[in-house]
């Protein structure tokens, strides 16, 4: 079966963009809601999708942070070319580009969501990713035997991404007190991808004189999909009417 690749989108709605940025091995899907529920909101929101993610795991291994950080760039200043001010939110790998994105370039706020600080081993990294693989390759309705063997090549390939990515990680835990943008760090209480005590450094780090904190104690990392989404929807919401527009 062949999967439908998932697309970037845009939601056009009022002056106010907000960029939505989805995590390591995700897509668009993952803040496809969000974006729907601030585009009702009279939000204007876009979302890119970075190289080798929504297609098969194979393109994955051969592209790396440098590539899904020129597209978070690409992405903000394809929103800058309609809209003067733009706030950033964020899932994991996209919550750390969100604060980057917060000492790199304008932004009136930022919402990192369940974004690692701390560095994970490559081997945990690795099962992550070949988790990742599997699943996708199940979701094609591939046969038992065809996915172990496709597992088993996919094995082979050397993954240099992972740690480009733990020294994305340390750089930007590096630079949050270069970070004075209003910021709302949420954190799912049940994460089990990251280490939860990641949103306690962001708070303490950022020297944002506008800042808060919300622990999601029901939910698990990927916030946006679970149980407390709507919850969630409407305080990143009263959290964009605060800023500063």
């Amino acid at each position: 079966m062949k999967l439908v690749a998932p697309q970037p989108f845009t939601f056009e709605a009022g002056e106010r963009a907000v960029l939505l940025l989805h995590g390591f091995t995700g897509n668009s899907a993952d803040v496809r809601m969000l974006g729907r529920f601030l585009q009702s909101k009279g939000y204007t929101c876009h979302a890119p999708i970075y190289k080798g993610h929504g297609v098969p795991p194979e393109e994955l291994v051969h592209t790396g942070p440098e590539d899904w950080w020129q597209d978070v760039i690409n992405a903000y200043e394809y929103l800058k070319q309609t809209h003067e001010k733009i706030a950033v939110v964020g899932l994991s790998l996209g919550g750390v580009f969100s604060l980057k994105l917060g000492y790199t370039v304008p932004v009136v706020g930022i919402v990192p969501m369940c974004a690692p600080m701390y560095i994970k081993s490559e081997q945990t990294m690795y099962e992550g990713v070949l988790a990742y693989a599997r699943e996708y390759k199940k979701r094609e309705g591939k046969s038992e035997e065809q996915i172990e063997r496709e597992m088993a090549e996919f094995a082979k390939t050397p993954m240099k991404t992972l740690k480009a990515l733990q020294q994305l990680i340390a750089e930007v835990r590096d630079h949050l007190d270069f970070i004075y943008a209003p910021v709302f760090v949420v954190q799912a209480r049940h994460d089990d991808m990251i280490n939860p005590d990641s949103a306690n450094i962001i708070y303490n780090g950022v020297e944002s004189p506008v800042k808060q904190m919300k622990w999601y104690e029901e939910s698990g990392h990927v916030i946006t999909l679970d149980k407390e989404k709507e919850q969630l929807h409407e305080d990143i919401y009263a959290f964009l009417e605060s800023l500063d527009w």
